[in-house]
């Protein structure tokens, strides 16, 4: 093949000669029949016209291709290139000429720092360069100084010549540099698959280390090789697919330890080299999926005990009542709960109260029969649904096991620990035919169980629904009352007995009902606790009397009883101080009353806070001395300022020596321990006179005046001060 027509014109005076033969044609076109052109000279014309037309016609198009061309002759001497070939080799489109070797082109080049691959081995790499020139087969690849990859494609022609296409593939090349560091660095297990026979090609760093497998090991292996075998029929339908139907799938793999992984499933077609295939990432969800697994069960068992909670429970119940519906058995519900749990569980710690809680547990179950289900509702309470429970007597039978296995007793950190059970049953169809009523029901007898001495168990009545609903009237009654201010505080005056002078009032929670007048404390302070009204009606007291002591004479002292609930409720110590503060009530007129049962739940906690009110100089004072089991303990482990003795001792002082006996004693332990004595309850003159001659401090009580509201509180000063001691018994 020749490509001297390609060729630009070698010379100018090769193109003047070409001119001046066109011009002399012309000529003697103009001259007339008598110049006329041989036949050949005018067809040497046309040919060369026609020559130099392709000519420049072939140099527009191959301008015009995106890639570089250039055509060597078998020399490698330049023949021609087009513009995009001198623009990827820029540092070197200043050598190109026609008859310029390649050779030379490259050497100077090279001696320029172009070819950054033949540094240190410049010679040989142009000889290399040289010989792939003329013995081309593939295309390779050429990095130039900039930075570019160049695609070399070079093929010969028929006489020996080349014709060459250069690519500029930087950025193909970025984009695989890319692809290879987020494969090979990436901390996700990733594999390539050949799509045909899913062939594993190739895997990353995370999946060698992930799986345990060595590149040579998994170069033997497809995908389906890594799957748990118990899939592998699954599997073989499911390869049929598309790449994005692998996408969120979850698959059990097969580590090289045989451990098997749950795995989630990313994938994408993409093609390596020139093999169509699927780029797996393989992400290990085998912790998340026990996570789940465990979240799963948690959501319907209790955490401690392993038994149903509330939500697995209503689940079951709803079940059985259904089928209770085509099977007509019938279904009971027991609410249990335990006797005194909290003063153990806080006496003794949490943990302690765990192990009784799961011990109990094994003991409840062990009580129940096949299809029986006990569940855990919260803290110390629980429930169990008897399925086909048909005959009353099975399901008191059932109840009674529960509490017999309850009554014997725990071992716990070495100690016996005992408790008692309470149960309430629910029937159906009797007592409701919905897992809300008979919960309802059950949770309503087992109130009325607690309410009858504990330890038992009781079946739903009607009546029961009955005293509830009042009593929840009277929880919002009372709630209206505080909102309100339809609570009222009275004074009962506290006397010295020795000179009968007034020494203090303690302050008195009454509320005036517009049906029922005055309702006692005792019933509706327990309502208090419970609904937690405790706390905002303690502090309600605290602030008011603090505000109406500073109008009393400066040496009468103020008391107040604080509920054991509002110290489970917390801050004491900060309501006491905001009291104090805002009042302007001096810290040592301020008295507050508690009794044995607070210090039974915690003491170690309680006494923390109980020196912290003592430090602001409040005196502290124990209510109700004598009733509880371990007062005389108590008078050891914190230095009360008082101590008061129960009223029932008091009136017992008439009737024989015992009373007055306990009395005596409290007397001498007081004296002993440097404690103010206060007697509860004085309703006569016979019993102020035994406790002032066995050295009483302090007396209280009716003989003296009943609670008053604050307006009588100067009348009750006056009348007693100026009388002298049960002068104003009748008066108030």
């Amino acid at each position: 093949m020749s490509h001297d027509f390609l060729r630009k014109p070698q010379s100018s005076s090769s193109r003047s000669t070409v001119r001046l033969g066109l011009h002399r044609v012309r000529a003697r076109r103009r001259a007339g029949p008598k110049a006329t052109l041989s036949d050949d000279a005018k067809h040497l014309a046309e040919r060369l016209e026609n020559a130099e037309r392709t000519n420049k016609q072939l140099r527009e198009a191959i301008d015009m291709l995106p890639q570089g061309v250039v055509v060597l002759d078998r020399e490698g001497r330049y023949v021609l290139w087009n513009q995009q070939y001198a623009d990827i080799y820029k540092r070197s489109a200043d050598l190109f000429e026609i008859g310029v070797r390649l050779e030379d082109t490259l050497r100077i080049g090279v001696a320029r720092g172009d070819y950054p691959e033949a540094k240190g081995r410049e010679e040989q790499w142009i000889v290399e360069r040289v010989k792939r020139l003329f013995q081309a087969k593939d295309r390779h690849e050429q990095w130039i100084s900039d930075g570019r990859c160049i695609l070399i494609d070079e093929r010969l022609t028929s006489d020996g010549g080349v014709v060459g296409l250069r690519i500029d593939i930087s950025e193909l090349k970025e984009r695989e540099a890319s692809f290879r560091m987020l494969f090979e660095a990436n901390p996700v297990p990733m594999f390539v698959v050949r799509k045909s026979d899913k062939g594993i090609l190739s895997a990353n760093a995370a999946a060698l280390r992930h799986y345990g497998f060595t590149v040579e090991e998994l170069s033997t292996k497809t995908l389906l090789d890594l799957h748990h075998p118990d899939d592998h029929a699954y599997l073989d339908n499911l390869y049929g697919g598309k790449a994005e139907e692998f996408a969120g799938q979850t698959w059990r793999h097969i580590k090289a330890d045989q451990t098997s992984i749950d795995v989630a499933i990313y994938s994408s077609s993409i093609t390596q080299g020139q093999t169509p295939a699927i780029l797996f990432a393989a992400i290990d969800i085998t912790e998340r999926k026990a996570a789940e697994a465990k979240v799963a069960y948690l959501a319907h068992h209790d955490a401690l005990t392993g038994l149903a909670n509330r939500v697995f429970l209503r689940k079951r119940l709803d079940e059985l009542l259904a089928s209770r519906k085509r099977s007509g058995n019938g279904v009971a519900v027991l609410c249990i709960d335990l006797d005194n749990f909290k003063v153990i569980n806080d006496s003794m710690g949490h943990a302690a109260g765990d192990s009784l809680l799961q011990q109990l547990t094994t003991r409840i179950q062990g009580s129940l029969r096949k299809d029986d289900i006990a569940a855990r509702l919260g803290g110390d309470e629980f429930a169990v649904v008897l399925a086909n429970a048909n005959h009353a007597v099975e399901v008191s039978s059932v109840a009674q096991r529960i509490i017999d296995a309850l009554r014997e007793p725990f071992a716990i950190d070495d100690q016996a620990v005992n408790v008692t059970a309470s149960v309430g049953i629910a029937l159906c169809p009797s007592d409701g035919e919905t897992a809300e009523a008979l919960l309802k029901n059950a949770d309503l007898a087992l109130y009325q169980a607690k309410g009858d001495g504990k330890g038992c168990y009781r079946y739903f009545e009607a009546e029961m629904n009955v005293r509830v609903q009042a009593r929840r009237k009277i929880e919002s009654e009372l709630h209206h009352a505080y909102m309100s201010g339809g609570l009222e505080i009275h004074y009962q005056p506290l006397v010295t007995l020795n000179s009968g002078e007034v020494s203090g009032f303690e302050a008195l929670l009454r509320w005036p009902h517009s049906e029922r007048g005055f309702i006692p404390p005792s019933e509706f302070i327990p309502i208090a606790e419970e609904c937690g009204l405790i706390a905002p009606i303690t502090d309600f007291v605290l602030h008011r009397a603090c505000q109406d002591a500073t109008t009393w004479p400066k040496k009468a002292r103020l008391a107040v009883n604080m509920s054991p609930q509002r110290f489970r409720i917390g801050n004491v110590f900060q309501a006491v101080s905001e009291a104090l503060k805002a009042s302007g009530l001096e810290p040592e007129r301020l008295e507050l009353e508690i009794t044995e049962a607070l210090l039974l739940e915690n003491s170690e906690s309680v006494l923390s806070i109980l020196h912290s009110i003592r430090s602001l100089g409040v005196r502290i004072s124990m209510d109700d001395f004598g009733t509880g089991y371990s007062s005389l303990s108590y008078l050891r482990m914190f230095p009360f300022d008082k101590i008061k003795i129960d009223g029932s001792f008091v009136r017992g002082i008439g009737f024989g020596t015992e009373s007055q006996a306990i009395i005596r004693a409290i007397m001498g332990l007081g004296s002993s321990l440097g404690m103010t004595i206060t007697a509860e309850g004085i309703e006569t003159e016979s019993e102020q006179a035994f406790l002032r001659a066995v050295g009483c401090d302090e007396g209280q009580g009716f003989l003296y005046s009943k609670a008053r509201p604050v307006g009588d509180v100067p009348l009750i000063l006056d009348a007693l001060n100026a009388a002298g001691i049960g002068a104003a018994s009748g008066q108030f």
